[in-house]
């Protein structure tokens, strides 16, 4: 649906080339939830906004769905934007319209409807986002969330074959944010429209994207199933991210783990082996005790997942190890 060739952007500030994206290379799935996460002035929200050429690239090609956006002309490129809904951090609702108003907006704009199957377009786009009885209300009296459902009935209105993120939950509370991520999730099944969002919290990655770009510097780092990347990241860049998800300081982990005995080892679950009586099997064959030393289980979107932190003990610690290694599991020896 989206492929990027060599695409890059640099910003002229006081006669200087300040460089935003250097030339990259991106192909995103039809269909798929892709997300882009990187800090600040990463040049993630950059690399959102030449998908609809909301910012020119300074060189490279960009296909959307075949058709060559970088090659469009203004009528041309008015016609494309059609195709493709954006979800704003601010909402960015017009505050003298209603929230049907603004749903109505780009349909007006695109000329597309008028009169009765305008009014029932917009019903049901405001049904869809749970909001059929603040039809006739402002988003001054709306919450955080009702907003972003506002914003989201708005960006879907022209039917597009896209829909861009751009930190779209970073201004909400944890519990609206799941709400508007459920719902995300629910319209990508549903009409099967390719997603991208950008985002600085690995969580909002974890519980959504299909796969996951990582951002430093202008540069994607790390790409590739959320599942590999949550859970093996090779990038520090990377690990940093999925450290400050869990709580966790790496180094403070290594200094307590400098006192305990026996060999450690790190097991990742996933799908169906998340719930195996693996642990109790391997130390009645083996003989070996073990500690739990960390540990997490959850979901990375409708998938289960499991990470353990061992040491093991007494016993035959080579054929435990072995017993991990041939379960369906991903076995890391830290010691």
């Amino acid at each position: 649906m989206i492929n990027f060739q060599q695409v890059h952007k640099a910003y002229h500030v006081n006669g200087q080339a300040i460089t935003a994206l250097q030339p990259t290379d991106l192909n995103i799935a039809r269909g798929e939830v892709f997300g882009i996460i990187g800090h600040s002035g990463a040049g993630k929200s950059t690399l959102l906004r030449l998908i609809n050429r909301l910012e020119e690239p300074s060189g490279g090609r960009i296909d959307i769905d075949g058709e060559e956006v970088t090659a469009l002309d203004a009528n041309g490129l008015r016609g494309f934007r059609q195709q493709v809904g954006m979800i704003f951090q601010h909402f960015n609702l017009l505050s003298s319209k209603t929230v049907a108003d603004n749903v109505a907006l780009p349909l007006k704009l695109a000329g597309k409807l008028s009169g009765a199957d305008l009014d029932k377009r917009v019903a049901q786009l405001l049904a869809r986002v749970g909001l059929s009885d603040h039809a006739k209300k402002y988003p001054a009296q709306l919450s955080g969330g009702q907003k972003q459902r506002v914003g989201i009935a708005r960006a879907l209105a022209t039917e597009p074959k896209i829909l861009l993120c751009d930190e779209a939950t970073s201004a909400l509370d944890p519990q609206t944010t799941a709400s508007v991520l459920q719902l995300l999730a629910e319209i990508n099944r549903e009409l099967n429209l390719t997603i991208v969002l950008i985002t600085h919290e690995m969580d909002v990655i974890r519980r959504v994207c299909d796969r996951v770009a990582v951002m430093d510097a202008g540069v994607i780092v790390e790409q590739g199933p959320v599942a590999d990347v949550f859970l093996h990241p090779q990038h520090s860049t990377t690990k940093r991210f999925v450290q400050e998800s869990e709580h966790v300081d790496e180094q403070e982990q290594h200094d307590d783990f400098a006192h305990v005995a026996g060999r450690i080892l790190r097991l990742t679950f996933q799908g169906e082996s998340t719930y195996a009586p693996l642990l109790g099997t391997v130390a009645r064959q083996t003989g070996v005790d073990y500690s739990i030393l960390a540990g997490r289980i959850d979901r990375i979107k409708d998938t289960p997942y499991g990470q353990l932190t061992l040491a093991l003990t007494g016993g035959d610690l080579e054929a435990a190890i072995a017993c991990f290694a041939a379960a369906d599991v991903h076995l890391e020896v830290l010691r």
